[in-house]
């Protein structure tokens, strides 16, 4: 008899965690508490209730997390210009600590023993759902089935949903793409995406139509921010969901947001996949944009300089963790001045800054001029400034050293 009475389970209502609520009933003869979270995978979430009833679930949590998502993890990333890798938006790194507070905060709830998940023993989502619940509670029992069982390829769940009758939709032919979308990004994984030499199918994709197909006119759009956070497009103010919400649909539109890539997994091996990112991709350039006229020199440079390591932080799961609270507190520092706009073209996947302002503005037209600047800079002081960047150098050259 096993001393687990109760687990809450991530639950998606697809055929592995289907597969996981029958399989935790019968091997740790428990009760399962199933979770399923709105974050804007673009699919219905209601449906997860009656697969969860027909499996004998008492207790089903579904959840709009959509704006809490973008305000709390999505927004805070990007004020960093977070890219691991010089590519990946982390599209699904961010996603984890969010799931991972709540299936702690229901297991309080509920009193349950135990928390599941439907991550593999291959990829980094097992490192970053469990490393986010022992941070929130130590001691908590964690059940990765992934690890447990030996149904190890599509026809063995299959089989086992029959002799259990556990009713999921069969499809025919190859196994689809190992997916995960959420309001920030869709992932792709698997068939012929597992050959690196083999290029995407131009059907694989959903968000977003192909730069060939994009229209022949670019779009126009103005984004605001405060504080390092877009608060308004065109004029129009708006929430966090509904910003990424709404830059997912005019990027996709316009062809921009794809990604194929070769990465680095935490668990280390390298693993190909391909990503549509419309609305991050936007945020990113945009975001750059107005730090460019409204940050420091040197402010924008260390933010520039630790980026990576966040990257690694937020790729690695460890959102939950006193090195991302320290950096996190040192980036939304920085954001104070961070207030403008800026004008973006879109146009055939190309993201074009063509404008920014902002009345925290740094720039200053009168410095900056190629024209007459009236005395507002003094150009024979930059003389004794290179000559006194330049001692060190000439001291070395004088004693004869080579590069």
């Amino acid at each position: 008899m096993s001393d687990i009475k109760k687990v809450v389970l991530a639950y998606s209502g697809g055929l592995d965690t289907s597969v996981i609520v029958r399989w935790l009933q019968d091997t740790y003869e428990c009760e399962v508490v199933t979770f399923t979270a709105d974050i804007g995978q673009g699919e219905e979430v209601e449906p997860a209730r009656a697969k969860a009833k027909a499996l004998g679930v008492k207790e089903i949590y579904i959840e709009d997390l959509r704006e809490e998502f973008v305000r709390d993890y999505v927004f805070p990333m990007f004020r960093a210009n977070t890219i691991y890798e010089g590519e990946y938006l982390l599209g699904t790194s961010i996603a984890r600590p969010l799931i991972s507070r709540r299936l702690i905060e229901i297991a309080n709830e509920t009193g349950a023993d135990a928390i599941s998940h439907g991550a593999t023993g291959k990829g980094n989502d097992q490192v970053r759902f469990e490393l986010g619940a022992y941070a929130l509670k130590p001691g908590v029992k964690v059940i990765a089935p992934w690890r447990e069982w030996d149904l190890n390829s599509r026809e063995k769940l299959l089989a086992y949903c029959d002799e259990r009758n556990i009713p999921v939709e069969k499809k025919k032919g190859k196994s689809p793409y190992s997916m995960d979308a959420n309001l920030l990004h869709i992932s792709y994984e698997g068939i012929n995406l597992e050959d690196p030499w083999a290029e995407a199918e131009e059907d694989m994709w959903r968000w977003s139509v192909s730069p060939e197909a994009a229209p022949d006119t670019p779009s126009y759009i103005e984004v605001t921010y405060e504080k390092g956070d877009i608060v308004a497009i065109d004029g129009q103010a708006m929430k966090p969901h509904e910003v990424l919400g709404h830059l997912n649909k005019v990027a996709g539109e316009n062809g921009i947001g794809r990604l194929d890539i070769v990465e680095n997994r935490y668990v280390g091996m390298k693993s190909r996949g391909c990503y549509e990112t419309p609305g991050g991709t936007i945020m990113l350039r945009a975001h750059r944009a107005i730090e460019s006229i409204t940050l420091d020199r040197e402010v924008a440079h260390l933010k520039d300089s630790i980026m990576p390591r966040y990257a690694e932080v937020i790729y690695n799961g460890y959102w939950w963790s006193p090195e991302r609270e320290a950096l996190q507190a040192l980036i939304d520092q920085t954001q104070t001045y961070v207030n403008g706009t800026v004008r973006l073209k879109l146009y055939k996947g190309n993201v074009d800054v063509v404008g920014r302002k902002s009345n925290d503005s740094l720039f200053d037209e009168k410095i900056a001029t190629f024209e007459e600047d009236q005395g507002a800079y003094d150009q024979k002081d930059a003389e004794g400034f290179i000559k006194l960047n330049a001692l060190r150098l000439r001291i070395a050259a004088g004693k004869g050293r080579t590069l």
